[in-house]
């Protein structure tokens, strides 16, 4: 009976996850209580050492860095300024509204890195005037769902340096490996949007901006690019090009944001108050359940659950493909279900000795990963993009036109998905060239 353990101990925590308990505390309580029942006591005598390594992991310290990045960019006024100008640019097109929300998510992206400030600043600036230029309620809300997510696989992304830490591979690399396919998703959402545009009947108006000179128009793109601009091109230049580490240069991101906030004379002592908080409570939230993950990790591979897993899945001969098919549709369903964060420390450690034995490329394995967790954003019940805009969308927008209107984009993202798959050197091709 003790043999399976790992697995019960499995079952235990997501009973309990989906019975709605927090993650962090849960992760602990059930290492725990397997932990009593299958080991030695002393064997939780590791865990301070664990912990100490989790504490001391400079390559974490990027995540509150990143983060307080993100916010403070988000509280300057950037993806404000960044919308109205790319409104501007296609302003004359038919679609422009939904190309513009489409390049300004990818430079928001790039930039702060955070769906959530995404999805709220375009949902309360782009949606109304959308619907207003009739846009379909469905098509305005899918399209804002969706750029409002690439923040999980352009770089600086929090999930690629968290996969890049629990999976042994380089943060620099990582971010590499996932331009590419960032760029696929955004050219993904820009074909669709052109093709919906002028094959639909519903009807998709030119963005009605005010008619602005040739120099006019360079000035207000000129101040409302160059910062972002400059602050991506610092933070992921100095990464890409091995001048910085991804820690190093997201001290560097952060030190610029707030700079940038002060430009735009939107800091002061609340504004600052305010961004700290944000930072102390989403870090305490990542923290608190990686140093759950580590006690939880120590006793499932105390009890020789890697082992046993690894076992059962080679003692079925599904063979590499299988196992990659077979673990995609898991982190697609979980996703439904669970938060990014608890399934890469959850379920990702367990699936790694598997991809060692079917010698994957840990680089490209990663972002595989990470293009199946952003879609967990767009899935119901529980995806985040939908809540972020529910919560800002105008009374006449239901539940309904933004499960509908997400569906074309997750099957974007799953084309992209495949793409990846099948043709691994959209991923490895790019860390090849700057070697």
């Amino acid at each position: 009976m003790t043999e399976f353990l790992p697995l019960l101990m499995v079952a235990a925590l997501f009973l309990l996850l989906f019975a709605g308990y927090p993650v962090a505390f849960t992760l602990g309580g059930v290492a725990f209580v397997f932990g009593w029942i299958g080991l030695e006591p002393g064997m939780f005598g590791l865990l301070p050492q664990r912990i100490w390594g989790v504490m001391t992991n400079f390559t974490l310290l990027a995540v509150p860095l990143f983060i307080f990045m993100g916010v403070a960019l988000e509280r300057s006024g950037l993806a404000e300024e960044l919308l109205d100008a790319m409104s501007l640019v296609f302003g004359k097109l038919r679609g422009g509204h939904a190309y513009a929300i489409v390049i300004a998510g990818a430079l928001l992206a790039a930039s702060t890195g955070i769906v959530g400030a995404s999805v709220v600043t375009m949902g309360l600036i782009s949606l109304p005037v959308m619907l207003k230029n009739n846009y379909p309620k469905t098509f305005s809300c899918g399209i804002i769902c969706a750029s409002g997510t690439l923040g999980q696989i352009i770089p600086p992304s929090i999930v690629l340096i968290l996969l890049g830490d629990i999976m042994g591979v380089s943060v620099g690399e990582l971010f590499l490996a996932a331009v590419v396919p960032g760029l696929l998703l955004v050219a993904g959402y820009l074909i669709y949007s052109v093709l919906w545009c002028y094959t639909s009947k519903e009807g998709a108006a030119c963005a009605g901006q005010e008619s602005l000179g040739a120099g006019e128009l360079a000035k207000r793109l000129f101040s409302a690019l160059l910062p972002p601009g400059f602050l991506i091109c610092a933070v992921l230049g100095s990464i890409f090009f091995g001048i910085a580490s991804p820690t190093e240069a997201a001290a560097v991101g952060a030190f610029g944001a707030l700079l940038l906030t002060a430009i735009h004379r939107k800091l002061s002592y609340s504004t600052l108050r305010d961004i700290m908080d944000t930072t102390v409570k989403l870090t305490s939230m990542v923290f608190m359940i990686l140093l759950g993950a580590a006690a939880f990790g120590l006793v499932f591979r105390g009890l020789y659950g890697d082992d046993l897993v690894t076992e059962l899945v080679l003692e079925t001969q599904v063979g590499s493909t299988g196992f990659l098919v077979g673990s995609m549709l898991l982190l697609f369903v979980l996703g439904c279900f669970l938060d990014f964060i608890e399934i890469v420390f959850i379920v990702v450690p367990i699936m790694m000795p598997i991809a060692a034995e079917f010698d994957f490329n840990n680089l490209w394995f990663a972002v595989v990963i990470a293009l199946n967790l952003q879609m967990s954003f767009l899935t119901p019940p529980l995806g985040f993009a939908l809540f972020y805009l529910r919560g800002v969308a105008p009374p006449e927008v239901s539940c309904s036109d933004i499960y509908r209107g997400i569906v074309p984009f997750v099957l974007i993202q799953a084309l992209v998905l495949a793409a990846v798959v099948i043709f691994p050197e959209l991923v490895t091709w790019l860390p090849g060239q700057i070697e």
